[in-house]
């Protein structure tokens, strides 16, 4: 790309301040910066992977070295800036958590850190190396958003910032760029609360700060691509897609969590409205191609639709009513046998209940 002739360089604190307002600019909700080096939560993160809590998510395991100094994912870069989007916490509960209702985060937070790139080139005259990570690589950006002074982890790990709760987005912006970095969050506000603990109805979150991803049901409706164990399918209770109880409870969003300002995260029309029971059986009812067509840009892709099946079934188990047998009666005949074993258990659950 072709910047403009160099402008007079601009001190790190001068230059940090410049970044930040850019960043405020775009949307982004929360912006810092720290320095680039030794990750200080790669030690726990590879002992959760150890201790089998990652599942199925094998790629999470990839880029360990990398994953361990913030400078190697992007050789040359020297600092982040890091930034967080809202997505919404005043929106109401429903059977899709709320950052998936809308268009899928990465490619939102990606244009947006892009175009926050080229603002920063422009403004010095020159190109900078670096590059944008939206939970993609082997980047730590929780790590990078605590040490950037955004927040501390909370107790169901989230970050938690003291004004805003834990219903944003983090992104994170490394840069060959001499900036200032912030002060890390060191304090803990989560104190003996233990509510998020308290309210996981499947006890995915084992101790403070430790969660086994086996057990959520954000990874089981999500994550999971095969059968969702037995004795957790009552559990999921009326939640299709991903969950946010732990965040729901947590006193600092039921005090700070905002209003849905950015447009893109705004429910789109095959979820607005919809209670469970309605929107499992038109996914039910769905084909691949009303499939691809609803969900185009959402992150709701990521199960697949027979992932969306599997999870429409269990949901109509646990609150499904005789008119729901015909949708799960089809539902046997499905060419996918995740399905029809989901669909078969689901049945017995509603004639049972309707006897």
């Amino acid at each position: 790309m072709s910047c403009p002739p160099s402008a007079p360089a601009l001190d790190p604190a001068a230059m940090t301040r410049l970044a930040k307002a850019q960043a405020y600019a775009l949307g982004f909700h929360l912006a810092g910066v720290a320095a680039l080096g030794p990750s200080e939560t790669a030690d726990r993160f590879e002992a959760w992977l150890d201790a089998g809590y990652a599942g199925e998510m094998d790629y999470l395991a990839r880029g360990a070295e990398k994953r361990r100094d913030t400078r190697l994912p992007k050789p040359g870069t020297t600092h982040a800036l890091v930034v967080a989007l809202d997505y919404g916490g005043r929106e109401p509960s429903g059977p899709v958590a709320r950052y998936a209702r809308g268009e899928d985060y990465h490619d939102v937070m990606d244009r947006r850190l892009r175009e926050l790139h080229r603002r920063l080139e422009r403004e010095v005259g020159h190109q900078i190396d670096g590059k944008p990570y939206v939970d993609t690589g082997p980047l730590l950006e929780r790590d990078l958003a605590r040490r950037a002074g955004l927040g501390w982890f909370g107790k169901n790990t989230n970050l938690l910032h003291p004004a805003r709760g834990s219903f944003f987005f983090l992104g994170a912006l490394v840069l060959d760029l001499a900036l200032e970095p912030d002060a890390p969050f060191a304090t803990d506000h989560c104190g003996s609360c233990t509510r998020c603990i308290d309210a996981c109805p499947t006890g995915a979150i084992v101790a403070p700060r430790e969660l086994d991803a086996t057990r959520c049901i954000s990874y089981l409706t999500i994550e999971q691509r095969g059968e969702i164990p037995a004795a957790l399918r009552p559990l999921v209770g009326e939640l299709l897609y991903g969950c946010d109880i732990c965040q729901e409870v947590c006193p600092w969003n039921v005090k700070f969590a905002q209003a849905l300002e950015v447009p893109e995260f705004a429910p789109r029309e095959v979820l607005a409205g919809k209670d469970a029971r309605t929107l499992a059986r038109d996914i039910l009812a769905m084909t691949q191609e009303e499939f691809s067509r609803a969900f185009s840009r959402s992150p709701m892709k990521r199960a697949k639709l027979r992932g969306l099946k599997r999870n429409a079934t269990v949901v109509l188990g646990n609150l499904g009513a005789s008119e729901d047998v015909t949708v799960l009666t089809q539902s046997l005949d499905d060419s996918e046998p995740l399905v029809r074993e989901h669909a078969a258990w689901a049945l017995a659950r509603v004639r049972r209940r309707e006897r």
